[in-house]
């Protein structure tokens, strides 16, 4: 097996334990001629390149990346990891002070309204028994 195929496996494996197989379904589905490099892309650099790196934990990773959306106003993705929170064992709190950090070094505007997406999405979570 290549290192690219390895590379896939192993983060076709770590973007299921984050992300849940029902999403990474609803999210590869779709895959056709047109998106499927796209899809093998994000899945061997993101997941398998990085995500899949032990030098911290799956926590402090998704710490990180909701800080990292909410900064560059990628709010669909912060909703996105706000729910991936419950495999990857960041919790409320740990989310918060991350958009804490964001309202200091990327601007109040971009922390509000992601405030807003996790507050409406752990409500969501709550109301599906997610959490």
């Amino acid at each position: 097996m290549s290192e690219t195929n390895e590379r896939y496996t192993k983060g076709m494996s770590t973007r299921r334990a984050v992300l849940g197989d029902t999403h990474v379904e609803t999210a590869t589905d779709p895959t056709d001629a047109f998106n499927a490099d796209f899809q093998a892309l994000i899945t061997e650099a993101a997941w398998g390149s990085v995500w899949s790196r032990e030098t911290i934990s799956k926590r402090e990773r998704s710490m990180l990346t909701i800080a990292l959306l909410a900064a560059l106003g990628h709010y669909d993705e912060v909703a996105m990891h706000v729910r991936a929170t419950r495999n990857t064992g960041a919790t409320m709190e740990d989310v918060k002070e991350a958009l804490l950090h964001v309202a200091i070094y990327a601007g109040v505007p971009a922390a509000n309204h992601a405030f807003k997406i996790a507050t409406k999405t752990y409500a969501q979570m709550r109301a599906d028994g997610t959490d």
